[in-house]
C-alpha cells in the first residue's frame, strides 16, 4: 500500500510532500489528526522507520494517539502488519512507533530518540519553548520531518509564535478547518450549528475555526484584555519626565518579586514598565529603579510589607524606607473584591508595548481553577502567571491614591559618578 493512494483532504497533501516542517493548524473537525495518523501508518508500512508521537504532557498511554492510531490500522486494512502493544506498535517490516510526553525529556533523555525519521507533536498549542528547544535538535537525521498539530491558542503560545508566525526554513504551514473536511461527518456538523447558536463568538472562533483567542480559555479578565487590544490601548508609550512613576510591588522570593512601573495623566494610568525575577533582594531592585532616573512618586507594597522578617527583624516597608523611597501600603483587600475593582479599572490602563509583555502575557493566563469535582469555576489559580495579576490588582487598588504633587515626597538620591 502508497499514501498516495489514499484519499486526503486538499489541504493534507502536503503531508506528501517532503519537508522539514509539516505544520498543520485549525479548528475542530479539520481531520488533522486523523490525516497524519494514516500519513504515518501508510509511510511505515512502505519502509522501515522509527516514529516518534510526542505531546508536551503524557501521563499514561491514554494520552497519546495510540489509540488513534489503532484505529486507523483497522480501518485502513493493516492490522496484519502492525502489532498494537500496550506502550508500542510495530510493523512488520520492522517500523515502531513510540510514544513520549516531551515535560518529562531532559537533554541527555531525549537522546534516545536521535535516530527517529519523523516526530509527531500533537495539541502543540501547548508545548513548551524548553521543550522544542529540546526536541528539534533531537531529529536530525537525514530526510527527518517533524510534524506539528494544533488548534491554536494565544499568539503567544511559543508553538505558534516558532512554526506559524516565523516558521523555520523549509516549512509547509496550513491551516485547515471542518469546512475543508470532504468528509465531516453529520454529528460534527450538528455539533458544530449548535456551538454557533450557543457558545460565545470568541470560543466558537477558536474551537471551529482556528483563531486566535485574545486570552486563554476561562481568563479572568478575557474580556477586558480583548477590550485593550481593540482600543489600542496596548500602545508605545514613553516615559513623561513631567509626571510622577510610582512602583507596585508584588513581593516574592522563590516566587516571583512583580513591580509595575505606572505614570498618571489625569483618568488614565500608564504602564510603562514591568519588572519580574525571583531571588533578588529590596536593594537590588532600588538600585534597578534608581538606575532609570525617572521622576519618582511613590512605592506601594501589600500588605505584607509592613510585616517583620524574621531574619532581619526589619519589614520590607523600612528596609525600601531606608534606603530612600517613600513606601506606602496597599490597603488590605479581598482577591475576589480587587478582581471587581481591577475590572472596572481596566479601561483607564494604558499598557507600554515593549516594557510591559510580559505582564499583559500574566493577564491574559489568569485563569480561575475547575475542580473535577463540581466543574464549577473556583478560586484564582496560584501559577507562574499570576504574581503579574496580582501586583496588576493592587495597581488598581492604589490607583486613586496616585498622585503628581511633590509635596512629602522623599527626594532619592543617586550615587555620584567620577569625572571622566
Amino acid at each position: 500500500m502508497n499514501a498516495a493512494t489514499i484519499k486526503f483532504p486538499d489541504k493534507l497533501q502536503c503531508l506528501l510532500e517532503p519537508h522539514r516542517y509539516k505544520v498543520l493548524h485549525g479548528g475542530r473537525g479539520g481531520a488533522k489528526s486523523w490525516g497524519v495518523a494514516r500519513y504515518l501508518l501508510i509511510d511505515g508500512a512502505t519502509r522501515p522507520q522509527r516514529f516518534l508521537c510526542t505531546r508536551e504532557v503524557q501521563k499514561s498511554i491514554k494520552d497519546s494517539v495510540h489509540k488513534l492510531l489503532s484505529d486507523q490500522i483497522q480501518k485502513l486494512g493493516l492490522g496484519s502488519f502492525y502489532e498494537v502493544q500496550q506502550a508500542v506498535i510495530k510493523g512488520a517490516n520492522g517500523t515502531e512507533f513510540v510514544f513520549a510526553g516531551l515535560s518529562d525529556q531532559t537533554a541527555e533523555s531525549i537522546k534516545s530518540f536521535e535516530g527517529v525519521d519523523k516526530a509527531w507533536a500533537e495539541e502543540a498549542q501547548a508545548v513548551s519553548k524548553r521543550s522544542s528547544d529540546i526536541l528539534i535538535p533531537t531529529i536530525r537525521k537525514d530526510g527527518s520531518e517533524i510534524i506539528v498539530t494544533l488548534n491554536t491558542e494565544l499568539d503567544t503560545d511559543p508553538t505558534y509564535v516558532r512554526m506559524i508566525e516565523n516558521p523555520p526554513p523549509d516549512s509547509v504551514v496550513v491551516q485547515i478547518n471542518y469546512h475543508d473536511n470532504p468528509w465531516f461527518p453529520d454529528v460534527l456538523r450538528k455539533e458544530r450549528e449548535h456551538a454557533l447558536a450557543s457558545m460565545s463568538k470568541a470560543d466558537y472562533e477558536n474551537i471551529w475555526e482556528g483563531k486566535c483567542r485574545s486570552a486563554v480559555a476561562g481568563a479572568i479578565y478575557a474580556d477586558e484584555i480583548a477590550a485593550a487590544h481593540e482600543h489600542g490601548r496596548i500602545c508605545d508609550l514613553p516615559y513623561d519626565p513631567a509626571l510622577k512613576v510610582h512602583v507596585i510591588f508584588d513581593l516574592g522570593w522563590n516566587d516571583s518579586m512583580a513591580l509595575i512601573l505606572v505614570q498618571k495623566h489625569v483618568s488614565q494610568l500608564r504602564v510603562i514598565e514591568y519588572i519580574e525575577d525571583d531571588h533578588k533582594t529590596l536593594d537590588w531592585y532600588s538600585n534597578e529603579l534608581k538606575s532609570r532616573g525617572h521622576n519618582w512618586g511613590k512605592l506601594y507594597l501589600p500588605h505584607d510589607g509592613k510585616h517583620k522578617d524574621f531574619k532581619t527583624g526589619k519589614s520590607s516597608q523600612a528596609i525600601l524606607h531606608e534606603l530612600g523611597w517613600d513606601v506606602e501600603i496597599t490597603p488590605n483587600q479581598s482577591i475576589e473584591e480587587g478582581i471587581k475593582n481591577a475590572r472596572r479599572t481596566f479601561p483607564q490602563v494604558y499598557f507600554d508595548r515593549a516594557k510591559t509583555t510580559r505582564l499583559v502575557e500574566c493577564l491574559k493566563r489568569y485563569r480561575r481553577g475547575v475542580p473535577a469535582t463540581t466543574g464549577e469555576p473556583g478560586a484564582p489559580v496560584h501559577d507562574e502567571w499570576s504574581h503579574g495579576a496580582d501586583d496588576f490588582r493592587y495597581l488598581c487598588i492604589n490607583a486613586p491614591n496616585l498622585t503628581n504633587e511633590t509635596w512629602g515626597a522623599t527626594k532619592i538620591t543617586y550615587p555620584r559618578m567620577a569625572n571622566a
